[in-house]
């Protein structure tokens, strides 16, 4: 897993030409709050996250970028953890999150 920063996501969000997945990893009713525009929601602690992430992702082999609260929120290192344990070769994680994101905009 590697660990972006928002200015990396920030970027990947305007290139037109990066193909990768956008997942907040958080139980739904948190995603329904607050949420990265260009994200989708599967829950890490759903029995099929890495089937779910595998349904969107068509390959394991795309780029996918987890996140969840904030830096001291633990889900997105454990959905990356997960995700790359079942074979996903391109596994990010956007530590700082929702929090992050929203307030340094």
């Amino acid at each position: 897993m590697k660990a972006i920063t928002r200015n990396d996501l920030k970027i990947m969000n305007e290139t037109e030409h990066e193909d990768f997945v956008l997942i907040n990893v958080l139980p739904r009713e948190v995603f329904n709050e607050q949420h990265i525009r260009t994200s989708i929601n599967i829950p890490v602690q759903d029995d099929d996250f890495v089937k779910k992430v595998e349904d969107v992702a068509g390959s394991k082999d795309r780029k996918i970028v987890v996140y969840c609260a904030n830096f001291e929120c633990d889900a997105s290192p454990k959905a990356a953890e997960k995700l790359e344990e079942a074979g996903f070769t391109q596994v990010y994680d956007y530590e700082g999150g929702t929090e992050d994101w929203f307030e340094k905009r």
